[in-house]
């Protein structure tokens, strides 16, 4: 299982493991580790591979230099541009600079760094490694860090980052200070714990891919924090294979409420996914004037709002839904039942309109699931996206705490959150998700799983995990990530989660 740790945790953890080891024990192992993937990004018949590594003045400093010993004795070009400070050195980083003075590595000289640039922006590297400052930064880069990082960013080769990539948050996801830079890294190689940054907001686009080593730190050392990485084994005891002697009833009742003048499309799209998730009978329920039925869905069943009963449905509330005043009464009668219940687009802003239904959602007795966006998270909690996005696991804990819900804020690295503190973060999912009505789509994956009985928690770590993972595929096969429609998605999220069943329940 995937744990996601904060600094102030690996710190604690990393000085339990260095007791009683000898010096430079933990340094080393990272810079093996680190050598031997950079290693295996170079082309291995590429025996004039050109390597430059950024070696910072702390400990992330000497894990560079460790690598840069490691791929030296596999005679590879290795340079070295080291930068100092005037705080000493720990003894690690120590015992790594005399190592490193003693081995074949090529120094460049600090005071020359603008020859280092134009190296950079002539294509002369074939690898750059970062390992400027990893987690230990706590301000913005400025002067030659900045030109550095941006010399970096443009250069087209590939860039490994040692631990996390210089200038990104190792919590939160977000770039150090309000115009900050970081380094973009094409691999992340990152030591002992795994860090949320890495997977939410700006973590995304700057770390690449993520490989996480442990460097052999015992299992006794780790603490067990209420964050994780979503995968299927979070939800896998909800993925069960289907009785024989089961109905279209044993799978539930859900209603999607919305179709707006203008937005009928919304609630459909939500119905489909619902549909295509395994949920029994399916209601699309129109604020008026519903349509006969779906051409290509003729299962789906449309009603009009006026009479219909929400009691003995899972209600998905929002899609295509407006803010008038029969959609905020609708809203209203809904969330006075304790039938589990999805909470998205228009259903939140008419909530945070309000401080009457804001109370009601608190004190709401029935499972809740809300899935906003930023503008809407930020809407909800009376901030700006801009707050919201600097912590995306405080503000989806907050969310989840004040409004009595299990929440989905969706984003780069979708967080999900409950009441009680747990947080996972979604590493599937990306650009191809960034086109109209795959919000509609993840709300009725979310409707269809609750109908099935699922609790809460399951249901938003499958849907979002199953919704981010279809999008992946389709880009692997072609389909996107340009151009994806958000109807294209429901086949392959039907497809992932049969799939998921077989795997989980021999």
């Amino acid at each position: 299982m995937s744990y996601l740790y904060t600094v102030k945790e690996l710190r604690a953890i990393e000085e339990l493991a260095l007791a009683g080891q000898p010096a430079g024990t933990l340094m080393q192992r990272a810079g093996q580790e680190a050598a031997e993937l950079a290693v295996r990004i170079l082309s291995p018949n590429d025996e004039n591979a050109r390597v430059l590594v950024l070696a910072g003045p702390g400990n992330n400093g000497g894990d560079a230099l460790e690598m840069a010993i490691a791929l030296a004795e596999n005679r590879l070009n290795v340079s070295v541009l080291q930068f100092s400070s005037r705080k000493p050195p720990t003894e690690d980083a120590s015992l790594a600079r005399k190592r490193a003075a003693d081995s074949n590595i090529q120094w460049e000289d600090p005071l020359s760094i603008q020859n280092i640039i134009k190296s950079l922006a002539g294509r002369q590297w074939d690898l750059i490694v970062d390992g400027l400052f990893g987690i230990g930064l706590t301000k913005p880069l400025d002067g030659a860090y900045y030109q550095l990082a941006e010399a970096v960013n443009a250069a087209r080769c590939p860039v490994i980052a040692l631990d996390v990539p210089s200038g990104l948050n190792a919590d939160t996801g977000d770039i150090q200070g309000k115009n900050g830079i970081a380094i973009r890294a094409t691999h992340t190689i990152t030591f002992i714990g795994n860090k949320p940054g890495l997977y939410t907001h700006k973590g995304r686009d700057y770390a690449g891919n993520v490989h996480h080593v442990r460097l052999g730190v015992d299992e006794r050392h780790f603490s067990l924090p209420q964050r994780w990485l979503n995968r299927p084994s979070l939800f896998s005891v909800m993925l069960r294979k289907r009785l024989h002697d089961s109905h279209k009833g044993s799978y539930g009742r859900i209603a999607i409420l919305g179709g707006a003048d203008g937005m009928g499309g919304a609630p459909v799209l939500a119905a489909r996914a619902a549909l295509h998730c395994g949920a029994g009978l399916t209601y699309i329920v129109y604020l008026k004037d519903p349509p006969a039925y779906d051409i290509t869905q003729p299962e789906l069943m449309f009603r009009a709002a006026s009479g219909f009963d929400f009691s003995s449905t899972v209600s998905v509330v929002g899609p295509g839904l407006g803010t008038s005043a029969l959609a905020r009464d609708l809203l209203e009668d809904i969330m006075k039942l304790n039938q589990p219940l999805v909470l998205d687009a228009d259903a939140l802003n008419i909530i945070s309109a309000e401080a009457e239904l804001q109370q009601m959602l608190e004190e709401r007795r029935g499972p809740t699931l809300l899935t906003p966006h930023p503008l809407e998270a930020a809407r909800l909690l009376e901030t700006t996206t801009e707050a919201i996005q600097s912590n995306r696991m405080q503000a989806a804990g907050e969310l989840a705490k004040r409004y009595n819900a299990v929440v989905t804020l969706k984003g780069s690295g979708t967080i999900i959150a409950d009441r009680d503190g747990k947080i996972a973060v979604n590493p599937t999912g990306g650009p191809a998700l960034a086109t109209p009505g795959t919000g509609d789509i993840l709300s009725g994956i979310c409707g269809a799983l609750l109908a099935q009985g699922w609790p809460a928690w399951e249901t938003a770590l499958a849907a979002v995990w199953l919704h981010g993972a279809a999008a992946d595929e389709l880009v692997k096969s072609g389909e996107g990530p340009v151009g994806l429609t958000a109807n294209e998605l429901i086949p392959e999220v039907r497809r992932r989660l049969n799939r998921l069943v077989r795997e989980y329940d021999r």
